[in-house]
């Protein structure tokens, strides 16, 4: 079992730069990775057996567009391989979450459809996180999220244009 590492003792990182500490941008990275565990951990503990988090993010993502979606945009999106996307779309199928239908402008592609159900549990994700939300809301200040968010999202978007890199 992992150690769990105590406020006082600092997290495991990369090499320091000569002379000091990690840069503060591994730092960050190092922290968003921890996040991003901890807050996928704590969602996959409260979906149904046998979807998870990439599910639910396929679902949601899906749930904010107003236009269809290939399999291969997706895959794009999420930055994973088409056989990945392939494989999770199926399972959403199987649970009529979506529906793959042709491209009608272009035969050869299919274009991905999120249906009633799927949106409904999407929903019924977010409503299981909402006490575990609502628990941490009280031990973090909407003051102090703001700004880390705007931050946060500026990165991204500096990330999702830097994809190459």
């Amino acid at each position: 079992m992992a150690k769990k590492v105590s406020k006082s003792e600092p997290p495991i990182a990369a090499p320091p730069a000569e002379g000091g500490a990690p840069p503060l941008l591994f730092q960050l990275f190092n922290e968003i990775g921890i996040l991003a565990q901890l807050s996928t951990t704590l969602l996959n503990r409260r979906l149904p057996d046998g979807l998870h988090a990439s599910h639910f993010g396929i679902l949601n993502h899906l749930s904010k567009r107003d236009f269809p979606e290939t399999p291969a945009m997706l895959a794009d999106a999420f930055q994973v391989t088409r056989g990945t996307m392939t494989h999770s779309l199926g399972v959403l199928g199987e649970r009529g979450f979506i529906e793959l239908e042709a491209d009608p402008k272009d035969g050869r592609s299919k274009i991905v459809r999120l249906l009633p159900a799927g949106r409904a549990f999407c929903g019924d994700a977010i409503a299981a996180l909402a006490p575990a939300v609502t628990a941490l809301s009280g031990k973090v200040s909407d003051l102090d999220l703001e700004p880390t968010l705007d931050e946060l999202r500026k990165l991204r978007v500096i990330l999702d244009e830097n994809r190459d890199v």
